[in-house]
């Protein structure tokens, strides 16, 4: 049982922290970001790509490891601000479904040109995590597991002080609830929907370097999965909500453990997503999420 549990909260660590994209862009302009789970992939593929060049540095592998974090969030994080700026800004105001199209278009853009440069051949990580465990209340850990976990959670914590208590954040808040009143008190609407673009992207793609140190190989359609498990932790958690997409994270991380366990791993997925329709036919807004009625 400690076991399945301590499996179901580092997962969930790695879906939380890339739905939190998903639910910062959702909850500031009302955009389903599809392409979010390929900047997932370009983190992991930028981190594939630094290691290579600085993985010899003295300090070992998590030297090396946080070192290409920082560079490769940075990486992302500019992607995904010249994502919005190119795909998404001038259809902010058009109907959702052309927006929802053109996500889709630019995550099949980004996983194809990726593929262009890499080549459709999985990729073996040049630093790989893994190291003896240590058994806690029956619970196989490793010193590696606990430290990708650590930053994970920081990242999150980060992430919601800088929302919930910075200038910045209040901003955000501020559009989130009418953009136009926004614009009239002088605030630079752009460049803060910009920033939420950033910063969403930076933690996709800080996730991606560390599943892929984790778990060893990394392909060109990895972003796909892991962007359909991230959107469905935002939707569980409440989408729009910070600290409900960090929960919805976890409780899907735990879902899977123990699916995994009693029905084997073929029937993870279809025990998750069957969990979820469930779910939302008792609560549509999610665990935390709220009803809000649109203004005419």
């Amino acid at each position: 049982m400690a076991q399945l549990i301590w499996n179901g909260l580092f997962v969930g660590s790695f879906y939380g922290l890339v739905a939190l994209g998903y639910s910062m862009v959702y909850g500031v302009i009302k955009l389903l970001n599809f392409a979010h789970g390929d900047l997932y992939m370009l983190g992991a593929f930028s981190g594939f790509a630094l290691l290579g060049t600085v993985g010899a540095i003295p300090g070992g592998s998590l030297a090396a490891l946080f070192a290409v974090l920082v560079l490769t969030m940075m990486v992302t994080g500019l992607s995904g601000v010249v994502l919005e700026r190119v795909a998404y800004r001038r259809l902010r105001g058009a109907p959702r479904l052309s927006l929802l199209i053109t996500a889709v278009g630019a995550s099949f853009a980004l996983e194809y040109g990726v593929r262009l440069f890499s080549g459709p051949n999985p990729r073996v990580y040049p630093v790989r995590l893994d190291g003896t465990a240590v058994s806690v209340l029956g619970a196989r850990i490793t010193v590696q597991q606990l430290a990708l976990m650590v930053v994970a959670v920081a990242l999150m914590v980060a992430l919601n002080a800088l929302v919930m208590r910075s200038r910045q954040g209040r901003a955000m808040r501020a559009i989130a609830l009418d953009p136009k009143a926004c614009l009239m008190m002088g605030i630079d609407v752009d460049a803060v929907i910009s920033r939420a673009f950033f910063i969403g992207s930076a933690l996709a793609g800080a996730a991606g370097v560390m599943a892929g140190a984790y778990y060893g190989k990394i392909d060109f359609l990895m972003g796909f999965i892991i962007g359909l498990k991230a959107f469905t932790a935002a939707v569980i958690g409440g989408i729009g909500n910070l600290k409900g997409t960090m929960l919805g994270g976890l409780v899907l991380g735990l879902l899977e453990s123990f699916s995994t366990d009693w029905f084997g791993g073929e029937w993870r997925d279809v025990f998750a997503f069957g969990f979820l329709i469930l779910f939302l036919t008792v609560r549509p807004t999610g665990l935390l999420g709220e009803r809000v009625t649109e203004r005419v």
